[in-house]
Order: structure tokens, then sequence, then C-alpha cells
């Protein structure tokens, strides 16, 4: 039997040791009307710092910030007052915007383009040289599962598609900062399980990554840190373990216990706890891991899909494994590994030589060629389907027939 308590952390507490890649301080945002009247306060007084390598969430209702806060971000929008810094420079500063990838909430993409395209298309505007525009595209395609899909264009695509093509283009120039707003939406439970994935191995790398989401349970599942907005302010900020820990209940979970056993650890807890405070069950596993062990199993079973697939690794650039080969020793694997041989038995043609049948064509064409050609031509007994000499002798007479007579 275990014993668990949740202990919270000291809240406030900073790791100085990591290096700060985004600084905001008093940031304000106000928008006006037209005759230059405060219309609404998006972002009232906000402050916060992001760390390398951290996963940074930001939560709030609809309306409450967090959009206007990724914009001023970007340097899309410039704040009424207070002070962004991204990687030591203003967001405007031009360098900077080239170690950031972002994938809006709704995917701007060119709908005639198509998934190839578009990669390359976003390559080529970080000026990424054509082999490994290529290379990486190749990359990004088989990581969300659109390598089958790289000749259709993108405005047929559905919406789940179109999030997993955004997603890949907001990774085609190996970004330092990856902002994602609602990176998860229209995505299945297995692409969104797939983009959590990404997301962890994108901070096991160094990266750092900001995002913003609706759906809890995925902000739960990557983020490090979270603030909370509302009403254009920072209502709660600090890591999971201190916001969602309860240090006031303890629970201990054991195998199953026989009855009597059972009765005994309850009468012992009863002794110091009233009884209605006490509740027994069973643990539960959450709705996606059942939902993707069914997956997995109807996939061991070979069941097939036109739609988008999965299980696709982490594109190789992005993972920066030290033991990743290069792609030629790949392809020089592939080309030099043995062919599997068909199955059964199959015969294979005996080419016969240029000479020899040089020499059975010019005894075929020879108006006078006696009932054998000029030069032995041998077949082998065994070969099924040679010529007799009656078909030989038959074949003569006709062709110098042809020959023989001047029109």
């Amino acid at each position: 039997m275990s014993l668990t308590q949740s202990s919270a952390a000291a809240p406030g507490v900073v790791n100085s040791a990591k290096e700060n890649v985004i600084a905001v301080r008093g940031l304000t945002k106000v928008f006006s009307d037209f005759w230059g009247r405060a219309k609404a306060r998006a972002v009232d007084n906000v402050n916060f710092e992001v760390r390398r390598g951290e996963v940074f969430g930001l939560l709030g209702p609809n309306g409450s910030g967090k959009s206007t806060t990724v914009k001023m971000l970007l340097g899309l929008l410039n704040p009424t007052k207070g002070v962004i810094e991204v990687f030591g420079h203003s967001p405007r500063h031009v360098a900077t915007k080239s170690r950031i990838g972002y994938l809006p909430e709704e995917s701007y993409l060119y709908r005639y383009l198509n998934s190839h395209e578009t990669l390359d298309f976003f390559g080529n505007l970080f000026r990424l040289p054509a082999g490994e525009r290529a290379k990486r595209s190749e990359q990004l395609l088989d990581m969300v599962g659109l390598s089958q899909t790289r000749t259709r264009a993108v405005g047929e695509f559905s919406k789940g598609m179109q999030r997993r093509i955004g997603l890949a283009q907001a990774l085609i120039n190996d970004p330092d900062l990856v902002i994602l707003d609602e990176p998860t939406a229209g995505l299945d439970p297995i692409g969104c399980r797939e983009v959590k994935d990404l997301i962890l191995a994108l901070a096991r790398r160094g990266k750092t990554v900001i995002l913003s989401s609706h759906l809890l349970s995925d902000v739960e599942d990557v983020c490090d840190r979270v603030v909370i907005y509302y009403g254009g302010k920072i209502q709660a900020m600090g890591t999971l373990k201190e916001l969602l820990a309860t240090p006031d209940v303890v629970r201990v979970t054991s195998p199953v216990l026989r009855r009597e056993t059972m009765e005994r650890v309850l009468e012992v807890i009863r002794q110091d706890v009233a009884a209605d405070k006490i509740r027994i069950d069973n643990p539960t596993q959450n709705l996606e891991s059942y939902f993707l062990e069914v997956v997995r199993k109807a996939r061991a079973a070979a069941e097939s899909t036109s739609g988008a697939t999965s299980g696709h690794r982490v594109a190789e650039y992005l993972r920066g494994d030290a033991e990743a080969r290069p792609a030629s020793e790949r392809v020089l694997e592939r080309l030099t590994a043995p062919v599997a041989a068909a199955p059964g038995p199959v015969a294979q043609p005996v080419p016969e030589s240029a000479s020899a049948a040089n020499q059975k064509l010019a005894g075929l064409t020879r108006p006078d060629a006696p009932a054998a050609p000029a030069a032995p031509v041998t077949t082998p007994a065994s070969t099924p389907g040679a010529p007799s000499k009656a078909d030989l002798q038959s074949a003569n007479e006709k062709l110098s027939s042809l020959l023989g007579k001047p029109k």
C-alpha cells in the first residue's frame, strides 16, 4: 500500500538558471474608437516571463485578452503601455521573427496550393535552400500524417487536416519559440495526442512553446506553468503542481484487499476521521486513454483508413537526435537492400545470343535456303515450343516466294 500526499511548492519561485525567452512588464492594450476614446481595455497591466525549454499555457474565457497578448508578442499589435522583450529584442525586430513559429487560431492557407507546395512556399520565406526545403517538407508531411495527400489542394482539406498542415508550416523554419493558438481544434483524439507528444518533444530539445487553448486537459498534459486571464488581467499564475494540489487531502492507493483487511484499515482510519469524510472507489482511466487503446487494437488488426494517418515520428530535424543518420545513408541502405523473392518458383527465360538470332534470320531470308539454316543453331530439346525442321522448311518456302518474285 502506498501513501501519497500532495505538497505545493512555494509560489513565485523562479528557476533563475534558465534563460528568459520572453519578458513582459506592465503590458497594457487599450482599443479606441474613431475619435480616440477608450473602447475596450483588452490587456491590463500584465507581467510574466517565459523561460527557455518551457511549455507555457495561456488560459482564459473568450475575450479575456489571450489572443491580444499573442499578437503583441508577435509584433502584430503595438502595446498601449508596457514593455515586451522576445530574445532580448522588441517583437518588431526582423531577425527575431525568423526564430518564431506561429500557428494562428484559424489556418490562413493558399487554397490552390497542395501540401508540398504550401510548405515549400513558407520555407522559401525563410530563405531555406531548395534541398533543405524539400527534405523538411517530406519529414513534416510524414510527421503530421499527410504524406498520402501531398497532391491535394489544401482548400479541399477538412478542418482537422488544415490544422495539421498549419502545424507543419509553423515548424518549417525549426523555430526556437513556437506559439500555438488552439493547435488541437478540429483534430481527432489521435491527432490531439500526437500534437501533445510533439510539444513535449520540442520542449525536451530546448524549444519554448506558448500554448493558448480552451481544452484544459491538453494544457494539463503538457504545460509546465500557466497563467489564467480574466478581464484582461492575470488572475492566477504558477506551475500546475502549485495550482492543482490539494494539500489537506491524502489519497491512499493499493491493490484490491480482502474484505477482512479492508475492514481493519477502515477501523483504524475512523479513529481519526469522520466516516462521512472517507470515500472508497475504483480508479478509472480517462476517455482519451481508452479511445487511443481501442484505435491501437484496430490498427493492430490491419484496419484501413482513407483519412489522415497517425503514429508517425517527429520530423528528424526537429528531434535533433544525435543518432539520426543522414538521409543519403538511408537512401543507399534502401538501394542496397536485397530484394525479396516472389513466392513460388518462377521460370526465367533464357535470352538468345545476338549471333544465334542473326544466323537464324539470315537463314530464313535466303531465297535458296536449304531445309536447315546455314549456321546450325542448337535449341535445347527441353525448351518448350522449339520449331521443328518441317516448320522451318515451310517458313523458308513462304519467304522465298515473297522475296523471289519481282513486282
